[in-house]
């Protein structure tokens, strides 16, 4: 790794475009961020990035949008046949644990070919809904510990002339490498998953200044508490299928919090015409790992239950597990669609 400053990086990135240097770990995860100052300029990164991976023997995949996908392969000329391409690794039509599962997909292949190592050329796609920002932070720093011992590099390219200031603060806080101008440094603004995740807990919506439009304290039971948020669901989202999905995910977490917290259970519903937030509170305080639900709790064998909050990560648009002195909640939230619209991350 080139022993520099971030600050030594910015002052060289503007000394013509040099291809990143690769890491000379190849049994770990590498996750970086290449802070580039021009489309054009992001393609040419990427391009060296996955070059350099083709003549490693790595298993090249791009998760970028299609018409990036598009001129990384032009870049690449005939080698563009021996790279792959794949939007959810990005979020793309995926929530998280989606993601977090094609990784792991593609890395099982990786181990088949070449060098054993898949390669990712990521574009995180931010959009312009300020909750999609958080699900997308949330994403770049809980996959520094979920695939931590993974054969895997990742670098994720983030233009610096076009992103507002939160999300560079993602690409700085959540990859432990910075790449600026042919220069890789190690990152100093880098902050530990757990960290990160527990400050997204702290966020709130709007809507949850204004009063519920469900509210149960010390729920007797999971079967009422269930019926409760059903019919919650029924009177503020117009979508079957989505009110289907929502209220599945919300009574996983309310199972978990009879099944494995402590009573009492407590739960609140908010809703307008473009947000529902549910959380479900318990009284345990033993529970404290915000990374729970990316994966599957006990693995491939899903018959083998620990499925409650992977369901609600995979249901809803975003999902804070937030510990405190008093207790455990779990709170989630979600975009409301139309009836006709169709679900799914952007």
């Amino acid at each position: 790794m080139v022993e520099a400053s971030a600050r030594q990086a910015e002052q060289r990135s503007g000394e013509g475009e040099r291809s990143p240097r690769p890491s000379p770990d190849r049994s770990a995860f590498v996750h970086g961020a290449a802070l580039v100052h021009s489309p054009g300029e992001a393609v040419g990164v990427a391009a060296a990035y996955v070059d350099e991976g083709l003549r490693a023997g790595d298993l090249p995949v791009l998760a970028c949008a299609p018409e990036t996908v598009e001129a990384i392969r032009r870049a690449l000329g005939l080698r563009a046949r021996e790279v792959e391409d794949d939007a959810r690794i990005c979020l793309v039509g995926a929530r998280a644990p989606d993601a977090m599962a094609v990784i792991r997909q593609r890395v099982e292949r990786a181990a088949t070919r070449g060098s054993g190592r898949l390669r990712i050329l990521a574009e995180p796609v931010f959009g312009s809904d300020p909750r999609r920002w958080r699900e997308v932070r949330r994403y770049e720093a809980a996959s520094n510990a979920l695939v931590s011992g993974a054969p895997l590099s990742c670098l994720c390219v983030y233009d610096r002339e076009r992103s507002p200031a939160e999300v560079l603060a993602t690409a700085r806080h959540t990859h432990p490498e910075l790449w600026m101008g042919g220069v890789r440094v190690r990152n100093s603004e880098y902050r530990e998953p757990v960290g990160v995740l527990r400050d997204l807990g702290a966020a709130r919506e709007p809507v949850e200044a204004g009063e519920p439009v469900f509210a149960v304290d010390a729920a007797p039971a999971l079967a009422g508490l269930r019926g409760g948020l059903r019919r919650a669901l029924e009177a503020v989202v117009p979508d079957a299928d989505q009110r289907a999905d929502l209220h599945l995910g919300m009574s996983e977490v309310a199972a978990n919090a009879f099944r494995h917290g402590r009573r009492p259970v407590s739960a609140r519903v908010w809703a307008d015409r473009s947000t529902v937030v549910c959380t479900i509170s318990d009284s345990g305080t033993t529970f404290a790992d915000p990374l729970a639900g990316f994966l599957p709790a006990h693995g491939d064998d899903l018959s083998a239950g620990g499925m409650g909050l992977w369901l609600a990560r995979k249901l809803w648009d975003d999902v804070d597990l937030v510990s405190g002195p008093e207790g455990f909640t779990v709170r989630l939230a979600s975009g409301l669609v139309r009836p006709g619209e169709g679900l799914g991350a952007a």
